[in-house]
């Protein structure tokens, strides 16, 4: 009943939603592919046991692990799932805490090669960058730097375009999704804003969530 975030698989046929009133990772079957009007749930898994308000998720590229972040824990979970893509199947393997420096945790996105995670923070509004030294594992996180998202209040569900030249973020106190440029590849601490937004307000009076087909 709040959701927060969304993410969907390579082929657009799974959509995923976490909210933080369910404390839940929900799944559904898309008949066609991108279309949401064909979706039907399939699947849920909770993840309340880590996080009471989850707020974004993000999966491995081959669906086989799902991250999610929450303002209580302040931290990163991570799930493996045995059936890719099939949250029902995930289990609890680890957590990553991200409290040192994000207080209120909003959003989280991955390099497409898993060495490195970005979070949101909207206590700071700045996105937080951590090197992986084993892809995907959390648990070999280290903190690099951070962008202050300047132009956007309360940055939630940063998204990168496929060579991470682009950042995307929601501001979800006018309802805009802010574009920024990044002069040095992956570097979030290269960004600048762009000027360029695009205002969801009129379809939803508090955005939280965003996802690019590629």
């Amino acid at each position: 009943t709040s959701p927060v975030g969304i993410f969907f698989n390579s082929d657009g046929t799974k959509c995923y939603v976490i909210g933080f009133s369910s404390d839940a990772v929900i799944e559904y079957s898309l008949a066609t592919a991108w279309d949401i009007t064909s979706a039907s749930f399939a699947h849920s898994l909770s993840v309340t046991a880590k996080d009471s308000s989850p707020r974004d998720l993000w999966f491995k590229a081959d669906g086989t692990e799902v991250y999610i972040v929450g303002t209580v824990s302040n931290s990163v979970h991570q799930y493996s799932l045995s059936t890719a893509w099939d949250v029902s199947s995930g289990t609890f393997t680890r957590s990553f805490s991200v409290s040192a420096q994000s207080s209120f945790t909003r959003g989280i996105t991955f390099k497409p090669d898993g060495t490195k995670m970005y979070v949101a923070d909207t206590s700071s509004d700045k996105i937080y960058q951590y090197s992986l030294s084993a892809a995907w594992d959390i648990s070999t996180a280290s903190y690099s730097n951070n962008f202050l998202a300047s132009g956007t209040i309360n940055p939630t569900s940063p998204r990168f375009n496929p060579d991470g030249t682009k950042l995307w973020l929601i501001d979800n106190s006018p309802d805009d999704v802010r574009q920024y440029s990044l002069s040095t590849a992956w570097d979030v601490s290269s960004g600048t804003y762009d000027n360029v937004f695009f205002n969801v307000g009129s379809q939803d009076g508090t955005a939280q969530g965003i996802f690019f087909k590629e």
